[in-house]
């Protein structure tokens, strides 16, 4: 195929990943009216037990985001591989990620079962993310300085928590990245270890700043690898204190979360 082929092929793929990336937001959208609409009113006058309307609420975010992943991938908007997932097939996993993509918490909760995260105070004012937050419990963080306390009861009651310690998508253009100590606090403070996740995308998509429809020129492809936990405790005993701790453990994770996957994607 010559040059001038290749170039409308590529445009043409494009163009059919920016109607089905908005198909796909589309679909999302609709998923969570429904959760706030229809799901969560019946699930409050059907079911009693706070503590199991959250369980079931997480099981279906779970299963609906399994779903819609399953969805990107099938109308081609994007490509990807799990790495070392058997290890999020626990409990009470600090599940720690770097953040990309608008799409990185859709994938670790389609990935990871009993799931928790923190959401940005935002969310529970859009009428699309309301509704599915709210009946799974999920922690706002407005919380102030309650915040690191609501994380370690979570992780306590088996949930596991997912946090991006960034607070927000990576900038582009190397830029540095500047991790918050929230997060190493909550390992530190409860004694939980770390289980890092690096997520690449050979390709910047849904970043920060960036419309829905500002696609790339090729699918991308991301790579989800689940690393080796990360023992806390040796941290907390070098240290002498729980804030030097959870320092140590913030410069740590700064190289574990941007480091590249081991293997090259493929």
């Amino acid at each position: 195929m010559g040059g001038g082929g290749m170039r409308m092929f590529d445009a043409l793929g494009r163009a059919w990943r920016v109607v089905a990336t908005g198909f796909c937001f589309a679909v999302f959208g609709l998923g969570g009216l429904v959760i706030r609409c229809v799901v969560y009113p019946l699930m409050m006058l059907c079911v009693r037990a706070p503590a199991r309307r959250v369980h079931l609420s997480q099981s279906l975010i779970h299963h609906s985001f399994r779903a819609f992943v399953g969805l990107m991938a099938g109308v081609r908007v994007l490509t990807y591989e799990v790495r070392g997932l058997e290890r999020l097939q626990r409990r009470g996993l600090l599940v720690l990620a770097n953040h990309p993509s608008l799409i990185d918490v859709v994938f670790l909760i389609s990935l990871t079962r009993h799931t928790d995260c923190i959401v940005k105070d935002a969310l529970l004012r859009n009428v699309f993310t309301r509704g599915p937050i709210l009946a799974a419990g999920f922690i706002a963080n407005s919380a102030g300085a309650g915040l690191v306390d609501d994380c370690m009861r979570s992780l306590q009651s088996g949930n596991n928590l997912v946090i991006f310690p960034e607070g927000t998508r990576t900038p582009l253009h190397g830029r540095p990245v500047r991790l918050q100590r929230g997060a190493a606090n909550v390992a530190v403070r409860g004694g939980f270890d770390i289980t890092p996740v690096h997520i690449d995308c050979t390709l910047p998509m849904l970043t920060k700043g960036t419309p829905w429809w500002q696609v790339p020129r090729q699918r991308p492809h991301f790579t989800i690898e689940v690393r080796e936990d990360i023992a806390v405790a040796p941290f907390v005993s070098q240290a002498g204190n729980e804030a030097l701790a959870a320092r140590a453990v913030t410069e740590h994770l700064s190289v574990q979360l941007f480091k590249k996957a081991s293997r090259v994607s493929t």
